[in-house]
């Protein structure tokens, strides 16, 4: 079998170095072709002027229509509701408030999470239930509150 010897710094972009491996000329083949076809694609998009964000789905736009046809009290509400559950999640400590921000908005397991902080996974689940309990406590006392949030009322 023959080998050929590649740069992966030309086909990874997080190599900043040379690092020079040996593979076989079928792995090899399909590396460059996949490299073609990505500049391919980068040619017609340039073209075409189509630029599209990996992180949207489909249908994009129907879900911005919905979101502007609804009424300004809800639209209020919903920024008071995004103020205080931000004013909760900066209640808690530090590292409760890391653990529920990577597990609830960045869509990390609670197992991922306990390895990736190198803590055991009750550990990191204790300390998340405890933030979640904080917080729920922290916002009852806004539940029948006539005060609105100071970023709703200073027009933001």
């Amino acid at each position: 079998m023959k080998m050929q010897t590649i740069n992966l710094k030309d086909f990874y972009y997080w190599y900043t170095t040379d690092e020079f491996i040996e593979v076989s000329d079928e792995v090899a083949e399909e590396m460059f072709k996949g490299k073609r076809n990505e500049k391919i694609h980068n040619q017609r998009m340039r073209r075409n002027k189509s630029i599209y964000s990996l992180d949207c789905g489909d249908s994009i736009e129907a879900s911005a229509i919905t979101y502007i046809d609804d009424l300004p009290e809800n639209i209020c509400g919903k920024m008071e509701q995004y103020c205080r559950l931000c004013s909760a999640l900066n209640s808690l400590p530090e590292i409760q408030g890391r653990r529920i921000d990577a597990h609830y908005l960045l869509g990390m397991s609670r197992k991922e999470l306990a390895v990736a902080e190198g803590v055991s996974e009750s550990s990191s689940n204790e300390s998340i239930d405890r933030g979640l309990r904080a917080m729920k406590k922290y916002l009852k006392m806004f539940e029948n509150c006539p005060v609105k949030c100071p970023q709703n009322e200073a027009g933001l």
